[in-house]
């Protein structure tokens, strides 16, 4: 099992301990660091920042919205970075939600999300590959353009910069089950938003199909500290800011998420208190046992224990949101 330092997106403003962060990941050996976006600071520019900082680590967006660029402004990003890194790009794609889509992005949530996601992939996949000008005669991103405004001037075309590896890895922030096994069949690797060491038989089965080199890269907040329960905040305070914020009272694929891991009751409290505007109570309304079973948090011989359990499963890559260099000194030393 690999490790991989997550950084996540900005809050209020650039967090200065990043590169600091990701200098140190590389020192210890970790295999790779991954940005985000959500609506603030997009994903690929701290990324080339970090590149630009570094020369080993292998350099991620966990994730990147597939809304916030067409796949062909994706691919190009991908390949571009690719190439100044010397090859240590790895593109990790989500399709957000409704509030965001919408909201954000003014763009209309897809009806079919499978089929948007296949074809984006499909679209990156052309592009990377070179072989041919792109060409799909798609639903949501069709190439050339040819709907009803179309001009019908629209050329297909491939990209004029050869990129460095056809088989840059794609991978995808799924979370339902249909879309986790679309994933299995068409990504490199899946990005878990959520994982417990002790529910792998959720996916065993979807897994099973997985080819060869499939990455499985969950995201875990990581905390070494004498105090479980202080140490589980801010993992609490995550959960209910995803569960009760990022999505409608009615959608909201967080909450389903945890409804899967056998907290149902629980996520539409925690959604019922944070849309109330009662943020405080319902962060407090988040299960410290959903909390804990998703992260890796107390006194080193306790995380180390509970390490082992994430070693037995499908996991390839364990992508830490640690927040000093000292937890991810222990980690390294556990997981070596």
């Amino acid at each position: 099992m690999r490790l991989g330092l997550a950084l996540g997106y900005w809050g209020r403003g650039p967090d200065p301990r990043h590169l600091e962060l990701a200098q140190e990941a590389e020192r210890l050996g970790y295999h790779s660091v991954w940005t985000a976006e959500s609506w603030g600071s997009d994903a690929f520019t701290p990324l080339t920042w970090l590149a630009a900082h570094t020369t080993r680590i292998a350099l991620g967006t966990a994730v990147a919205q597939m809304a916030a660029r067409t796949p062909t402004a994706t691919a190009m990003q991908a390949l571009t970075l690719d190439h100044l890194s010397g090859g240590r790009m790895m593109l990790g794609l989500g399709l957000s939600g409704p509030q965001v889509v919408e909201g954000w992005y003014g763009r209309p949530f897809p009806k079919s999300p499978l089929t948007a996601t296949r074809e984006y992939v499909e679209v990156i996949r052309q592009v990377l590959g070179r072989a041919a000008p792109v060409r799909l005669d798609g639903r949501y991103h069709p190439h050339p353009y040819a709907g009803p405004d179309a001009t019908g001037l629209g050329k297909p075309l491939k990209p004029i910069v050869h990129p460095l590896r056809a088989d840059l890895p794609v991978l995808l922030g799924a979370e339902g089950p249909k879309n986790i096994a679309q994933t299995v069949r068409i990504a490199d690797g899946w990005l878990p938003l959520y994982w417990s060491p002790s529910r792998t038989e959720l996916y065993q089965e979807t897994l099973a199909d997985a080819r060869d080199g499939f990455m499985v890269a969950p995201m875990t907040q990581v905390r070494v500290c004498t105090d479980v329960a202080e140490g589980l905040k801010p993992v609490k305070a995550m959960l209910g800011f995803y569960i009760g914020g990022m999505g409608h009272a009615a959608r909201n694929f967080h909450a389903d998420l945890m409804a899967r891991f056998g907290y149902e009751a629980e996520a539409r409290r925690v959604q019922e208190l944070f849309l109330a505007g009662r943020r405080a109570e319902a962060i407090e309304a988040v299960p410290d046992a959903f909390a804990d079973e998703i992260s890796l948090v107390g006194p080193r011989e306790r995380i180390a224990e509970r390490l082992e359990l994430w070693r037995k499963g499908p996991i390839t890559d364990l992508l830490a949101l640690a927040p000093d260099p000292q937890t991810l000194r222990v980690l390294a030393e556990l997981a070596g």
